[in-house]
């Protein structure tokens, strides 16, 4: 898993990478007469929080190949980061149809990955701080890009179910939101004959 680099990130990356490619070892030293040691240190800090580079011993450090650099920045990792949120929230509209009907509905793809997310008005600056601290785009109502976004819908209060480790919409209300759009029609079938609802 990856995350998106600044340009300075990025140089660095592709001067250590082309020196040494994906098996060959550095040390931080390797940067010493190009930048300060201060951003030498911003520099490796950023490259190994965001996956580029792996930490192999107490000094020595080797990067990962671009191509696995690339595709990691499409990985899906708002369902493993949203365990750790410490407000309430619901998935909501088709991602709550995702959860209910055990996946047997997917709205997502490498190319538009987005979860709508149910929170409470007055925690909007919490979800908002999460996410950007994840590096994960979001927006308040609608939004979008490519990959991995969350939709933000924020409302002054909600009720929600847990399943599979998720906070989710109640049953009935994803039943309801459900039959408003003939595009979960499989999905709805599936979660009337799982639930009997």
């Amino acid at each position: 898993m990856t995350i998106e680099i600044p340009q300075y990130g990025l140089k660095a990356y592709a001067l250590l990478f082309s020196r040494h490619g994906s098996q060959g070892r550095f040390m931080q030293s390797e940067l010493d007469w190009i930048v300060s040691p201060s951003m030498k240190k911003k520099i490796f800090s950023l490259l190994l929080r965001a996956g580029w580079i792996r930490k192999n011993t107490s000094q020595a450090y080797s990067c990962i190949k671009p191509s696995d650099a690339i595709r990691g920045l499409l990985d899906f990792r708002v369902p493993e980061i949203i365990k750790h949120a410490q407000k309430t929230y619901a998935l909501t509209q088709s991602s709550a149809v995702e959860v209910w009907s055990d996946f047997s509905y997917v709205q997502r793809g490498l190319e538009k990955s987005p979860y709508f997310i149910k929170v409470l008005k007055k925690d909007m600056k919490y979800w908002k701080a999460f996410f950007n601290r994840n590096e994960i785009p979001n927006y308040v109502h609608s939004g979008g890009t490519i990959g991995e976004f969350v939709i933000l819908v924020p409302v002054h209060a909600f009720s929600f179910a847990e399943k599979d480790g998720f906070m989710v919409d109640p049953l009935e209300e994803t039943i309801g939101y459900a039959e408003s759009n003939e595009a979960y029609a499989y999905a709805l079938g599936y979660i009337r004959k799982k639930y009997g609802a």
